[in-house]
């Protein structure tokens, strides 16, 4: 196994801390300070300076204007942009973009695909179904009608639904398949309501009643959800993998820094320990992070689908990045608590990222589910 980045990967991730240097994680009032959400609008300024560099269109071909990278690309740009907490709907962009390219038929590539890498057009996904606890793909039922599809029923804490022109719903057919409509903002029979995230930003509970959505705006081509989710559930590991860096980082600087008894606490073998078994968690989760981009990219075959390495990767990242939050909040003290350090922020960004696309005990039973079907030997 080699983790080695290629030269072009290796410059997507140097264009990205290009771009977010100057990003504050502060940039918005804090989530604790504020009842309802901590902006209307995701960072636009910061969504044009990532376009500028061509890091809209990373997965894109080179048709499309992209640079016809893989996953590891993304999840290496992830990284960069939560370690500044990037309030942009990069990850559900990308990866929508993507599943049309692949997935799409020729006027919905067309259509969306280009204007999307340019950021122009901005696209999220649906994917935590009904109650965030029941799979996606069963939320919604489709039926066809005609020249198009009718959907109904709803999806819930969509990222950045609001703001997005299009977003991208699994939904379930007679057939027992899933399809991806892809669903315009404000269209007839779709009414999008506002909910709030653990980090103060918008989502989305998007109600579908018989909602008629053109053919062309409908992939029906197997496989398509379930690449799909692939993807979004690897880049999220990937942005729990750059905040807990972040956090241990931000932990590292102040336990040098704050004395007790004349001494550094970092001195202290107690706090050095827990700093330790943190950072054997962050290198897990990075470990498992690449096996299942490396999958998702190259298809390669394994002795489980890639769908097993995605699940173990969001086993690590759930839990280490809950682990690295908390360790760091105990080793802050009281300080950990202040809103005018961001650590809070991080801890906020960390739950939601824990349970986005499943908690950990979501993917062990997945996991188990596909070990159970797959022999090893």
């Amino acid at each position: 196994m080699d983790f080695t980045f290629t030269e072009e990967q290796q410059a997507a991730a140097e264009a990205a801390r290009g771009v977010f240097a100057g990003v504050s994680p502060d940039g918005v009032p804090s989530p604790a300070d504020t009842t309802g959400a901590v902006a209307e609008d995701f960072d636009r300024t910061l969504w044009a300076r990532l376009a500028d560099a061509d890091l809209l269109s990373l997965l894109l071909d080179e048709e499309s204007g992209g640079a016809g990278l893989d996953a590891i690309a993304l999840c290496l740009v992830l990284r960069e942009s939560a370690k500044v907490l990037a309030r942009v709907p990069l990850l559900e962009n990308s990866a929508a973009t993507a599943a049309v390219q692949r997935y799409g038929g020729k006027e919905a590539k067309a259509e969306l695909t280009a204007r999307s890498g340019r950021g122009e057009l901005v696209l999220t996904v649906a994917a935590n179904g009904r109650t965030g606890h029941d799979p996606a793909g069963r939320a919604v039922t489709a039926r066809r009608d005609g020249a198009g599809w009718v959907l109904d029923g709803v999806q819930t804490a969509i990222p950045w639904a609001l703001d997005a022109d299009f977003t991208v719903v699994p939904a379930h057919t007679d057939a027992d398949r899933t399809v991806l409509a892809l669903v315009p903002r404000d269209h007839e029979g779709a009414v999008l309501a506002e909910q709030i995230s653990t980090t103060g930003e918008r989502l989305g509970e998007l109600r579908l009643e018989s909602a008629r959505i053109a053919d062309r705006h409908v992939i029906d081509a197997p496989g398509a959800w379930e690449w799909l989710r692939d993807l979004l559930a690897t880049g999220t590991c990937a942005l729990a993998l750059g905040l807990g860096e972040e956090v241990l980082r931000m932990t590292s600087a102040y336990t040098s820094r704050r004395e007790q008894f004349g001494f550094p606490v970092a001195t202290f073998q107690a706090v050095a320990v827990q700093a330790a078994d943190r950072y054997i968690d962050l290198r897990a989760m990075e470990a498992t992070l690449w096996q299942a981009a490396w999958r998702i990219g190259t298809g390669a075959d394994g002795a489980l689908p890639a769908a097993g390495d995605v699940a173990v990767a969001k086993i690590w990242a759930s839990e280490g990045v809950r682990r690295v939050v908390q360790t760091a909040q105990h080793l802050h003290g009281g300080f950990g608590a202040d809103t005018e350090y961001a650590l809070h922020r991080y801890h906020a960004w960390a739950k939601h990222l824990e349970l986005s696309l499943g908690p950990a005990s979501a993917h062990e039973e997945a996991l188990g589910d596909l070990l159970a079907a797959h022999s090893l030997g």
